[in-house]
């Protein structure tokens, strides 16, 4: 007997521009796993980027806030019954591309509230900008109080829904020999302990700590992927030889199963995307106890977490961890990672809030909600 007649709201992810970073990777995997479920689904960026290698999110326009971007914005957004924009540049250019459109815009918070609007110019701005949105999704129940707290948003409006990532994407190292073989592939050394450390070389990311707290760990390699504007900085700071600059990579997934933990820095986060990966993919994460990092590393159980700003605090809590022989905290974050962040959970929530956001849809579907294509996702 045919799946009963239902009707899915077509969606448009926007986000800044087609590189693969922490808001862009969340878009890339809903919009994949939203198309896996029947909605149509598309991804846009506001603008093109000279280090973007990505095919997909194809640019809107020139620039993030250009006339051009915004009116191609409002006319991709009628073809949609609702908006969902990733990343803090998508806010204004959703808030004044769909004035009167009738298309509503979900405004996904990545990042720390706190960090990013501290002066009360900012903080009222971008309050007047999070009240255009017909929802605000926050990834954490820490971030959605600071929402609620900074902006005096009405409740109705902010749900928590976790960060996500699909957990077939990021399997564990199946053995020793596997581990070797993800280390060879990407040039590193087949022997001794090996950190991984993925992200921005921002100024906010602290790359600094990483190879400040490596040159207390004798013995031990850090595989540092992605670029930024500290790059050439970074590269030099580095005292021990020890340091493999990887650029960024289209999927870090065979890093995590050549490393034996990630190392975080950072002096401002959400709930990282990074770590995530990570956890779902067995690897054990020290971390600095900044933003909603706990929601994903829980200490002494998943991995340590360290004031921001200590090197020797972040080489103490390695050394510990790369003592824990058995494996024990890298099982435990792949079980906590599989029950809260897998996105197949992750989902469900989304597709609750798209459909009570959205406009009434005008596409019936006969989806059968049991179908899980086996196809692999696109790369993020």
């Amino acid at each position: 007997m045919p799946a009963a007649e239902s009707v899915r709201p077509a969606v448009l992810h926007l986000v800044t521009d087609p590189r693969r970073r922490g808001a862009q990777n969340l878009a890339r995997d809903l919009h994949a796993e939203l198309l896996d479920r029947g909605h149509r689904s598309d991804l846009r960026s506001l603008r093109p980027h000279p280090d973007a290698d990505a095919e997909d999110a194809r640019p809107l326009g020139p620039g993030r806030y250009h006339p051009a971007t915004l009116r191609a914005l409002r006319a991709a957004a009628r073809r949609a019954d609702v908006v969902v924009a990733h990343g803090s540049s998508t806010l204004p250019a959703c808030a004044a591309a769909l004035v009167g459109s009738g298309t509503p815009f979900v405004y996904v918070n990545i990042g720390d509230p706190r960090h990013w609007t501290a002066s009360p110019v900012r903080r009222l701005r971008t309050g007047l900008l999070l009240r255009r949105a017909a929802a605000v999704a926050a990834i954490s129940d820490g971030a959605r109080e600071v929402l609620l707290d900074h902006y005096r948003l009405p409740a109705r409006t902010v749900r928590t829904i976790p960060n996500g990532r699909a957990a077939d994407r990021y399997p564990p190292a199946a053995d020793e020999a596997d581990r070797r073989a993800a280390r060879a592939a990407l040039g590193l050394p087949a022997e001794g302990p090996l950190l991984a450390w993925v992200g921005a070389l921002a100024r906010e990311k602290r790359p600094d700590l990483a190879l400040d707290a490596l040159a207390l760990l004798p013995g031990v390699h850090l595989a540092v992927a992605g670029d930024g504007p500290l790059r050439s900085t970074a590269a030099s700071r580095d005292t021990t030889g020890r340091a493999h600059f990887l650029g960024t990579l289209a999927d870090p997934a065979p890093l995590y199963r050549a490393a034996d933990a990630l190392l975080l820095t950072s002096d401002s986060e959400g709930v990282p995307g990074v770590l995530v990966e990570a956890a779902l993919a067995g690897l054990p994460a020290v971390a600095t106890d900044v933003g909603w990092v706990r929601d994903v590393v829980l200490d002494g159980v998943t991995g340590s977490l360290v004031p921001p700003g200590d090197p020797a605090a972040l080489a103490g809590a390695v050394e510990k961890l790369l003592a824990d022989a058995h494996g024990a905290l890298g099982a435990a974050a792949r079980r906590h990672a599989r029950e809260r962040f897998d996105l197949a959970v992750v989902a469900d929530a989304w597709q609750q809030l798209l459909d009570e956001t959205a406009r009434s849809p005008r596409r019936t579907v006969r989806p059968d909600p049991t179908h899980r294509p086996e196809a692999p996702r696109p790369g993020a």
